[in-house]
């Protein structure tokens, strides 16, 4: 079978984020399985970006379309050729723009209200997936759909990031310990509430070491927060980092911290699962679904995170049975695993009989 992938998404793990990690290993494992993907992404660019996307979009209009290739729109992507006439069309929402743009204000939140206009728009298509449960009900609320979304989780391709652990190894030390978040540095990921909870916790935890990366439009709030709490000695910026250095914090941390009140999924909690390490979150949005295992708190809520923190400080025995619980969950979301449901959803939805030959899965010890 041919797909077309249709996303204005900046292929980069910096700009693009978990949307684009989340396209591009099941590209990889589509094509593996032997099947044709071909990205259709935006040939000019403009200095904003929900302009370029409402262009790259209207453009697509004026293109010819094969009617026997499966098209797949990202977010919004693919609004303008959701319609009958331009062949069979899958509408795959990520993130649920009008879910996330409740946490954002100003010209923020008035782009990413257009953005959400075009993104309902986009579900008229005969198939739409999500990532999560909580994602399918929010896409029905927000934008009137009837029938629920088919339910696609993100996945993660295991042997890449157990090739990326071994080749950058790194140890916790017992003098310290590190507590690693991962994220783009928006106010829905609440790193603000992980900063209070470190400065509830520097003097009962001794050694306490707060390890952040990434960035993003908080990053200077943040950073303000923390002067002002005097986090200094406890919490270190890392930035955006190569991935051999990420799989090295992973490596080298005791636990992954993660407070989101907003996640449509979550790949870095698959990441930390990956790495078998016990993950502290947010009792909230698609968390629990993804991170059954994890020690889950009230969210926007310093003290609970903090005691979430602490109780796996001193509990090292709890540690080692979540980490394992995690390195074991995580195989659901192996890239062969969903590639595989992808496919199957794309047959029940559209009426199709595409069978995949199977592709071996990772095993991760």
């Amino acid at each position: 079978m041919h797909f077309r992938f249709i996303t204005s998404t900046p292929l980069n793990v910096l700009q693009g984020s978990g949307t684009f990690a989340g396209i591009s290993t099941l590209v990889k494992f589509l094509r593996i399985s032997g099947h044709s993907v071909n990205l259709i992404t935006p040939k000019v660019h403009f200095p904003v970006y929900t302009a370029e996307r409402i262009v790259f979009n209207e453009l697509l209009r004026l293109e010819r379309w094969d009617e026997h290739a499966i098209t797949v729109g990202f977010d919004m992507d693919g609004y303008g050729i959701a319609k009958p006439g331009r062949g069979l069309h899958i509408a795959s929402i990520k993130g649920v723009i009008a879910d996330e743009m409740r946490f954002e204000s100003g010209l923020t939140r008035a782009t990413m209200r257009l953005q959400a206009h075009y993104e309902k728009l986009h579900v008229r298509a005969a198939l739409v997936l999500a990532t999560s449960a909580y994602s399918a009900r929010r896409i029905q609320e927000l934008y009137g759909v009837r029938a629920a979304p088919r339910i696609v989780p993100e996945l993660i391709d295991l042997a890449a990031w157990k090739e990326l652990s071994l080749a950058n190894p790194a140890t916790p030390d017992p003098r310290k310990f590190v507590v690693l978040s991962v994220c783009r540095f928006y106010p829905r990921k609440r790193l603000g509430i992980l900063l209070g909870a470190a400065d509830h916790l520097r003097d009962k935890i001794p050694g306490l070491e707060v390890r952040i990366v990434g960035g993003g439009p908080e990053a200077s709030r943040l950073r303000s927060v923390w002067r002002q709490r005097r986090l200094q000695g406890v919490v270190t910026w890392l930035g955006d980092i190569s991935q051999q250095e990420l799989a090295r914090e992973y490596n080298r941390c005791h636990i992954f911290c993660l407070p989101s009140v907003q996640e449509a999924f979550g790949i870095v909690f698959l990441e930390a699962m990956a790495h078998a390490k016990p993950i502290v979150a947010a009792r909230a949005a698609a968390t629990p679904e993804v991170a059954k295992h994890a020690i889950l708190v009230e969210p926007d809520n310093e003290e609970a995170l903090a005691d979430g923190i602490e109780r796996l400080y001193s509990t090292p025995e709890l540690r080692t049975a979540l980490g394992e619980q995690g390195s074991q969950l995580v195989k659901r979301f192996d890239g062969p695993v969903v590639a595989e449901l992808f496919l199957r959803e794309v047959n029940a939805g559209l009426g199709l009989q595409i069978s995949p030959p199977t592709i071996p899965s990772a095993t991760v010890h």
